[in-house]
């Protein structure tokens, strides 16, 4: 296979994991909305390199591997946003934790712990496993619609004339 083969599962790929991982962008993923477009995405590359009409189930195999490309992206730029967004954090407990006087100390060692990298590890991992599997259910959805929706359509077929 070459390389435009993988090209429309690497760009529907690049789009589900980038747009998943950046802050603020992400909130629009509650309802899986990057994984269904860049599965949708990545069906209609895959359609503009055949000259045939691709199945649905094409476009959803199609749909299915861009959402685990997806899943990879979003750990390859999710990791240093939510370190440096994790320092950020930290602070904002810290400085929560000195003006809470009266939290109960059960509260201070749990949010004392979140401040800590092995939780964001943990919270990332979590979240590949979970991207993993959203990715290819949402991905090869998103890939059967966009094959609804931008595939070519076939001519009708004109039954032969009876005698």
């Amino acid at each position: 296979m070459t390389w435009t083969r993988y090209q429309p599962i690497l760009i529907g790929g690049l789009f589900i994991g980038v747009l998943s991982a950046l802050p603020i962008i992400n909130v629009a993923n509650c309802c899986c909305l990057w994984i269904l477009v860049g599965g949708a995405i990545a069906a209609h590359l895959e359609q503009q390199q055949k000259p045939l009409a691709i199945t649905a189930g094409d476009g959803a195999l199609a749909g299915l591997l861009a959402g685990l490309v997806g899943a990879v992206v979003w750990l390859i730029v999710s990791t240093p946003i939510d370190f440096l967004v994790g320092s950020l954090q930290a602070k904002f407990l810290q400085d929560m934790l000195v003006q809470a006087r009266d939290m109960p100390e059960s509260m201070r060692i749990w949010t004392t712990g979140i401040r800590t990298g092995a939780f964001t590890i943990i919270q990332l991992v979590i979240g590949f496993f979970i991207m993993i599997a959203v990715g290819a259910i949402f991905g090869a959805i998103g890939g059967a619609l966009g094959v609804a929706i931008f595939g070519r359509r076939q001519p009708p077929v004109v039954p032969p004339e009876s005698a």
